[in-house]
């Protein structure tokens, strides 16, 4: 079997479960070498992939693992991990908001800049940083974590203007409701009977379905589209 992505390496922030872990595996399984990020020290990577603690709510654990990277050769970089928090708006803690735009914003600004030398020397790179219909249409109580992943949007497609041209492509993937462990411990199973109700495809997605789109922007066949935020959600946002 073809493995496209042999030789390349791979950093996949997140990767112990859900989306995550299974972007993590999609890559290995595709010929990468593959880097993930958890935050516990005792942490699990998918069996093949290397395994790094790093607390991105921690400012300076982030700029120690960012200047880690300096000096090695990342060729594809997935910003997946992110943290949310509900509140009413008028009830927001800034502490609470400060800390979800450290994780979700911050951490993979400093990422990318960290990892963009490498692939401009090599003249081949692809980002790929993980977004959420939350900045696309809006929900109550969501306000600090959609700010965060609208600001990841337009951080990307700046970026991916400006690095174009140096055979970097940057793209942001913006999952719907999906089927992980962490959606059914927080919903429960009649949460989500509910929430496919609003799906036209009456189903939530699967996190292999988010894996495979974001493998796919990430290797080589993917050589025109850059500087995207594209939705999957079983059509949830165009409803």
């Amino acid at each position: 079997m073809a493995k496209p992505l042999t030789g390349k390496s791979a950093l996949v922030t997140g990767g112990t479960r859900g989306i995550g872990q299974a972007t993590a595996t999609g890559l290995l399984e595709a010929g990468a070498d593959v880097i993930v990020t958890g935050t516990k020290p005792n942490g699990t990577a998918p069996q093949g992939c290397d395994y790094q603690a790093v607390d991105f709510a921690d400012p300076q654990a982030t700029k120690s693992f960012a200047d880690s990277l300096s000096g090695r050769s990342i060729d594809i970089l997935v910003n997946n991990s992110g943290i949310n928090k509900i509140s009413p708006f008028e009830e927001i803690d800034p502490e609470d908001f400060a800390r979800i735009q450290q994780v979700n914003v911050t951490a993979p600004f400093l990422l990318c800049q960290a990892v963009i030398p490498a692939m401009k020397a090599k003249s081949w790179g692809r980002i790929v940083n993980v977004s959420s219909i939350w900045s696309i249409i809006g929900k109550p109580q969501r306000s600090s974590y959609a700010a965060s992943k609208s600001a990841l949007v337009g951080m990307t497609t700046t970026l991916a203007a400006e690095v174009a041209r140096d055979g970097i492509l940057a793209n942001c993937v913006s999952p719907g409701p999906i089927d992980t462990e962490l959606t059914r411990n927080v919903l429960g199973e009649d949460g989500m009977r509910e929430i496919a109700k609003d799906i036209p495809m009456n189903r939530l997605g699967r996190a292999e379905e988010v894996a495979a789109l974001i493998v796919w922007l990430a290797g080589s066949e993917n050589t025109y589209i850059s500087g995207q935020n594209i939705a999957i959600d079983g059509g949830f946002t165009r409803a």
